[in-house]
C-alpha cells in the first residue's frame, strides 16, 4: 500500500511538473486569444509607466482556456510574486484575511473559481479591493470590536467559469474583465505543435491537424490527448507520430472526429434512444448517464450545445437534428417544431 501511495504521488508530481513545463511563461509566447492578449498588454504597459501595481483583473471563461496560465504570465511580466489559491479552500472569511494580510506590496492574488468564494469572504474583499484595508473582528457578541488593518497594494487576479454567479458588487471592483473564448483550430494546432516540441515528440504535420481537430478548441484537452497518441505511438514503435497512429489512438481512447468523448456520447444517447430525443430534465437526464447533474451541465451539455447537438428549450433538453445524425438515427420529421415548446405552467 505504502508502494502505491508513493507511485501515485510520483505520478501526480510528475504530470504536475509536465503541464507546468507546457504553460508559456511570457504574452508573446501565449498563443491565440489576441484580443484579450492585446487587452492585458495594454494594461500591463501602463501599469509599469506608472509604477504601480496592474488593476485588479476578471477572467473569465470555459475551462482549460489559459487563466491560470495568464494570472502566472501577469506575475511574470510584472515582475512581481504571485499567490494562488481558490474559491472552495477559503472556507470563511478569517481565510481569507490572513492571506490578505500577508501579502507585500505589488504581490498578486490568484483566486481560481471566483464565484465559489462564501458571501462573508465576498464581502471582505469588497473593502480589501476598493480602499486596501480589512477589518478584523476582535471579540464576540456586544464587546466586538473592529480593528481596521491597511493592506499592500496588490492585485487581485479572479478566474471563472460562470460569471454569472458573481454578484454585481463584487464583478464591478474588477478593472478589467477579459473573456476567453474557444480557441480556433488553427492556434490549437500550433499549441499542439510547440507543446510536442517542449516533450521532443516527433509528430507530423497531418497528425498535429488531427489532433487539433478533435481537441474542443481547449488547448488542456489538446495537451493531454498529445501525450495519450504519444504513449500509443511509443507502445507500438512508432518513432514518429503518423496520421494513422492517432487516429487509432484517439479511436481507443473514444474521442471521435469531432472531439466526442464517452460521456458526450452516452448523453446524446440516452437523450435519443432512452427519451426519443426530448425534451428531458437535466437531473433525469444525468441519472441516465449515471453521472452527477453538474458533470452533465458542466463538462458535456456546454459542448454538445455549443456544436449544435442539443438544445435547451423552457421544457428541457432536446436532440438537434445533428444529434440524431451523429449517432447513425434518423431524425423524426417533427423534430423543427421541438424548439418552439411552451414553457410549462407555473
Amino acid at each position: 500500500m505504502a508502494e502505491d501511495r508513493l507511485m501515485t504521488s510520483h505520478v501526480t508530481k510528475d504530470e504536475s511538473a509536465l503541464e507546468l513545463a507546457l504553460r508559456p511563461k511570457t504574452l508573446k509566447d501565449f498563443i491565440g486569444q489576441k484580443r484579450v492578449r492585446d487587452q492585458i498588454d495594454v494594461l500591463l504597459t501602463a501599469a509599469r509607466h506608472r509604477n504601480s501595481p496592474a488593476d485588479h483583473i476578471l477572467l473569465s471563461g470555459p475551462p482549460g482556456l489559459g487563466k491560470t496560465t495568464l494570472a502566472l504570465i501577469l506575475a511574470s511580466e510584472m515582475a512581481t510574486p504571485i499567490r494562488l489559491t481558490s474559491g472552495p479552500a477559503i472556507t470563511h472569511a478569517g481565510d481569507l484575511a490572513a492571506i490578505l494580510s500577508s501579502l507585500v506590496e505589488g504581490e498578486i492574488l490568484f483566486i481560481d473559481e471566483i464565484h465559489r468564494l462564501p458571501r462573508p469572504a465576498e464581502e471582505l474583499l469588497y473593502l480589501a479591493m476598493e480602499d486596501f484595508r480589512v477589518d478584523v473582528i476582535v471579540g464576540k457578541g456586544p464587546g466586538a470590536t473592529a480593528i481596521p488593518l491597511q493592506l499592500p497594494h496588490f492585485t487581485l487576479v479572479g478566474a471563472t467559469t460562470r460569471a454569472g454567479l458573481l454578484p454585481s458588487p463584487l464583478r464591478d471592483r474588477f478593472g478589467f474583465t477579459a473573456y476567453l473564448d474557444f480557441y480556433e483550430e488553427a492556434d490549437i494546432a500550433q499549441v499542439i505543435s510547440r507543446s510536442a516540441e517542449l516533450l521532443k515528440i516527433a509528430i507530423d504535420k497531418e497528425a498535429v491537424i488531427e489532433v487539433a481537430g478533435r481537441s474542443r478548441g481547449t488547448p488542456r484537452i489538446a495537451n493531454r490527448l498529445l501525450r495519450r497518441v504519444r504513449d500509443f505511438a511509443q507502445v507500438n514503435g512508432s518513432k514518429k507520430i503518423s496520421l494513422s497512429d492517432s487516429q487509432a489512438a484517439l479511436e481507443m481512447y473514444e474521442v471521435d472526429e469531432l472531439g466526442l468523448d464517452r460521456l458526450d456520447r452516452a448523453v446524446l444517447v440516452a437523450l435519443i434512444e432512452r427519451f426519443n430525443g426530448g425534451p428531458v430534465g437535466l437531473s433525469t437526464l444525468a441519472i441516465a448517464v449515471g453521472e452527477e447533474i453538474e458533470t452533465v451541465e458542466s463538462v458535456a451539455e456546454p459542448f454538445l450545445v455549443r456544436n449544435g447537438f442539443m438544445a435547451r428549450t423552457p421544457r428541457g433538453r432536446v436532440a438537434t437534428s445533428q444529434g440524431w445524425l451523429h449517432i447513425g438515427r434518423t431524425p423524426p420529421a417533427e423534430i423543427s417544431t421541438l424548439f418552439d415548446l411552451p414553457a410549462p405552467d407555473a
